[in-house]
């Protein structure tokens, strides 16, 4: 279903308690965790020495909570509701962020999400969204987040 951008009514229509499909699955890698390390400059032993990982409290290395939340963009695009007329999208930030469960590396992950408000704005219509990401086959989530969007249009 599409709404436009101009149909506030139409656009507060979307707001639900139920959760879309779930996105593709994506890999998270000891590449991509290495490589997020190198960027963020966030060496810590969970991430990045699997020797030291394996022996710790998570049976091997775990993805940062932040490369999890870095997929938010990406997964969303899969998810996000179809709004007709919007010019462009910013990030406009976050109301709630919580990481509740490790990402290990080599597990695959995706997402699912929900509209729980929408308000008019002269810039244009600020769009939040509830993200859950959870490792493929975890019912537990790995994040929760509360996305806030900026549509323009």
């Amino acid at each position: 279903m599409s709404v436009s951008i101009k149909d506030i009514e139409g656009l507060k229509g979307l707001i639900t308690d139920e959760w879309t499909d779930w996105t593709e699955p994506v890999e998270i890698t000891q590449e991509m965790i290495n490589t997020f390390a190198d960027v963020t400059k966030d060496h810590q032993w969970i991430h990045v020495d699997i020797e030291k990982a394996n022996a710790g409290p998570f049976g091997g290395p775990i993805a940062h909570g932040f490369l999890t939340l870095s997929l938010v963009s990406y997964l969303s695009v899969q998810i996000g509701p179809k709004v007709d007329g919007v010019m462009g999208a910013l990030n406009y930030g976050a109301d709630r962020l919580r990481f509740l469960n490790p990402v290990p590396a080599g597990a695959q992950v995706h997402a699912k999400s929900r509209v729980i408000d929408v308000t008019e704005k002269s810039t244009g219509v600020l769009l939040k969204q509830e993200v859950a990401i959870h490792v493929v086959g975890d019912d537990k989530p790995a994040l929760l987040y509360e996305s806030l969007g900026l549509l323009l249009g």
